[in-house]
């Protein structure tokens, strides 16, 4: 056909016709809310790079828990922040850590809620890097697996859904999975960060879990920015090694990765709205730049439609509202 036969403008005539043939939606269950877990706190503590975001308590995460029940969101990730740090990182595989007590309590609370975990070392080191360091300063990827595996353990035992590898060491999720296993976690899913650049766009979040490296950066273990082909290596490596899910981060500047890595695979795909892709929103609607509900949405809709099931989101429950 041609014009003007053809006129693709009458399907936009009106809001009820767009909302018929509108190819990619949003739901609030596609959405994972990060929760910033501290046990050197007793009330909310505002992080100021984000907006409306905390470090909480353990009772706040609860409070949390029923209210991303009452929203209808697919689920929460915890980070923790612990009252101690050493050079391995141990308190990330405490059990009476931030992150285990969270989950055991919101498990009680709301056990039908899907309860995440972020599993890397970072967080707990007092040098920031995600792993162990040798003599040299570099980051021993093999001597991490273990301090990964037991992390996991720790938050499996504690009743998490899903455990969430965010360290880019290779052979992590074979490690965790192997370890999983041979405590009878065969239920415990693996949600592997398979495809995790080195971004500036992560600075906000460096200042919420207090983890910014010390020296030097993190180039050395997460991927380059300008490398595609050796992201499909990376999530092909964690889903033989049996990542039961994938995850691309950061979402907004990677919707070119997001997409390939869904047409490559078919496992559930996870997308990371993070940090500095919140704060800049925040920024330019708090200046009167733009349309925050209408900015926010669009960004979603971005991320599903290049592929996402689900997308992990400090909008989460402002989006529930704007959506």
């Amino acid at each position: 056909m041609s014009f003007p036969t053809e006129r693709p403008r009458r399907l936009r005539r009106t809001p009820g016709l767009r909302t018929l043939v509108r190819e990619t939606t949003v739901a609030p269950s596609d959405f994972i809310l990060p929760l910033f877990v501290s046990e050197a706190i007793t009330e909310k503590r505002p992080i100021g790079t984000m907006p409306g975001v905390f470090q909480i308590t353990v009772a706040d995460a609860v409070a949390e828990a029923r209210e991303a029940v009452a929203l209808g969101l697919g689920g929460l990730i915890l980070f923790g922040l612990p009252k101690a740090k050493d050079a391995r990182g141990t308190a990330a595989y405490d059990p009476n850590g931030p992150v285990p007590k969270a989950v055991a309590a919101i498990k009680d609370a709301v056990p039908e809620l899907v309860v995440m975990t972020d599993v890397c070392v970072d967080e707990y080191t007092d040098h920031g890097h995600c792993g162990i360091l040798t003599a040299e300063g570099e980051v021993d990827n093999d001597a991490t697996l273990e301090v990964l595996a037991q992390a996991a353990l720790c938050h499996a035992r504690a009743g998490a859904d899903v455990v969430a590898p965010s360290d880019m060491m290779d052979g992590r999720v074979g490690a965790i999975r192997k370890a999983l296993d041979g405590e009878g976690f065969t239920g415990t899913a693996i949600l592997s960060y398979a495809v995790k650049y080195a971004s500036a766009f992560y600075g906000p979040f460096r200042e919420a879990a207090e983890c910014a490296p010390k020296f030097g950066d993190r180039a050395g273990y997460q991927m380059d920015p300008g490398n595609a082909r050796e992201a499909m290596r990376e999530a092909r490596l964690d889903v033989e090694e049996g990542a039961d899910m994938l995850m691309v981060k950061p979402g907004l500047p990677y919707l070119d990765i997001l997409h390939r890595v869904r047409e490559a695979f078919d496992l559930p795909l996870g997308a990371y709205n993070v940090s500095g892709e919140y704060a800049m929103i925040k920024a330019a609607a708090a200046a009167g730049m733009i349309d925050e509900p209408r900015a926010v949405r669009e960004l979603l809709l971005s991320l599903r439609r290049a592929g996402a099931d689900f997308i992990l989101t400090y909008h989460a429950k402002d989006a529930v509202k704007w959506i």
